[in-house]
């Protein structure tokens, strides 16, 4: 037996015949008509026929294994860098949409460069000065909203996250600015989630996307907005007396003095606007479409928030939603050598995908899985290699600090200020988005009112009769 040495222990190249775990037998193709529009249920029916580790073939040239078990998802996660890649897999997928100098693409010691430089904006109290931002973003979002009549939260969500992004992250004021890059974005992101562009993306890989006519049209005048965005920036002579997260990248060094070039910074904002805007939009969706059909944990929020109390419940709320609705069904890795992995040698080149949405419904860790109890993250903080929203390890998301802080004072802001009740009580189903997973209803409400800053602590005076929404076992 062969070892990557003491610190890389993990990574195993074990004495025993390289193979894959059992999956469908079904041809590549069948399997991708098979995945593409259920991709959630594909992925329950193999883990209730072949167990926690399983191979699927969709693509046309390496299997992805799918693993959800603690150990297994440790395994990958502090394995050596040079052995399970991640930005190499992660390039396969998106790529096309967040460019090839993206952190998320980049692996090894590059990766960790890069990560270095980007990190420091989106940690400690530097976080919390957005916060006056995202409540005035919320607010007049909320202004917008009609009172009595049905909507979907979805398209309202988008709006408040990609504008906290423009604005708290990126320092854009401009309202002209915001609306036509937002607009441009939207188009990138709704001409490119249909299921044959889907597949082409999956069968035929990142380099055919990126070449599609359709796609260029749409993404080139996103990537030349933000380059004459970023040069704008640059060219500032007052760039140093900023405290947004495109001017601290401007004037970040690398150990050898060295800056990100235009490419770079572009390539990393697009990533936050792209992953970022896009993962936190669907969680913030997905938590008033479970809150709306819990309403004694509404109304726990609502207590607290009248009371000044602050007993990190709505965190627990957020944490609960991301596992039981995580936006993205898995993290991704490539291993460059054989790996050993749940009893099988996985051979180099496979793709191991960590199944987010498999791990959050284990019973073993979850008891109840499929049932929304918040409080559970109350009795006990999310588990490292158990709560995954975020992935881990080294390529831990850069944005899970910010993301965090953002959904609370969006949350507390809406509860708040707005008085919502469910169109529907019964559950929303899960629907694919682009790269995540959303509401197929968008969260489906009405407005019985809006309530003034000044009385958002008083009882909802309501245009409309307000109906009691109804507690569903799901």
């Amino acid at each position: 037996m062969r070892t990557n040495g003491a610190a890389a222990g993990q990574a195993v190249i074990a004495d025993r015949p390289v193979g894959l775990p059992p999956g469908p037998r079904t041809p590549r193709a069948v399997q991708l008509l098979s995945w593409l529009p259920r991709p959630l249920q594909f992925l329950e029916d193999c883990h209730a026929r072949y167990g926690e580790i399983f191979t699927i073939h969709i693509r046309a040239s390496k299997p992805w294994v799918f693993i959800s078990n603690p150990e297994h998802i440790k395994r990958v996660f502090t394995a050596d860098t040079d052995v399970v890649l991640a930005g190499a897999e992660n390039a396969l997928m998106l790529g096309p949409y967040v460019g090839r100098a993206s952190t998320i693409i980049l692996d090894g010691a590059a990766h960790m460069r890069r990560r270095k430089l980007v990190l420091p904006p989106f940690h400690g109290a530097r976080v919390k000065t957005y916060g006056e931002t995202v409540v005035d973003v919320v607010r007049r979002e909320i202004d917008t909203w009609p009172v009595g009549e049905p909507f979907s939260l979805l398209p309202g969500m988008g709006n408040i996250t990609l504008e906290v992004i423009m604005r708290a992250v990126f320092g854009v004021t401009e309202e002209d600015h915001v609306q036509r890059l937002g607009a441009r974005l939207h188009k990138v992101l709704e001409d490119n989630t249909d299921h044959r562009f889907v597949a082409r993306l999956v069968f035929r890989g990142a380099e055919s996307v990126e070449r599609n006519a359709r796609f260029r049209r749409a993404m080139d005048p996103v990537d030349e907005m933000l380059l004459e965005e970023v040069r704008r920036r640059r060219a500032d002579p007052d760039v140093d007396q900023h405290d947004d997260v495109l001017a601290m990248l401007i004037q970040a060094r690398y150990e050898d003095g060295s800056q990100m070039s235009d490419e770079e910074l572009r390539d990393e904002i697009k990533t936050l606007l792209v992953a970022g805007h896009d993962t936190t939009t669907a969680t913030l969706t997905w938590v008033f479409e479970r809150l709306l059909r819990h309403p004694d944990k509404l109304q726990r929020i609502q207590d607290e928030l009248r009371a000044g109390e602050d007993s990190g419940y709505i965190d627990a709320v957020i944490q609960e939603t991301m596992r039981l609705r995580p936006s993205v069904m898995a993290a991704m890795r490539r291993i460059t050598e054989p790996l050993e992995l749940g009893g099988y040698t996985l051979p180099a080149g496979t793709s191991v995908y960590v199944s987010i949405y498999l791990t959050h419904r284990r019973a073993d860790i979850y008891p109840e899985p499929e049932s929304f109890r918040p409080e559970r993250f109350m009795e006990r903080a999310p588990g490292t290699y158990t709560w995954l929203p975020f992935g881990g390890g080294v390529r831990r998301c850069i944005g899970a600090a910010f993301a965090m802080y953002e959904m609370r004072k969006v949350i507390e802001t809406i509860v708040r200020e707005a008085d919502l009740r469910a169109v529907d009580p019964r559950p929303e189903g899960i629907a694919r988005g682009w790269v995540t997973f959303i509401p197929d209803k968008g969260t489906r409400v009405v407005m019985n009112a809006r309530r003034r800053p000044d009385t958002a602590g008083a009882p909802a005076q309501s245009s409309t009769p307000a109906s009691t929404p109804t507690s569903t076992p799901a």
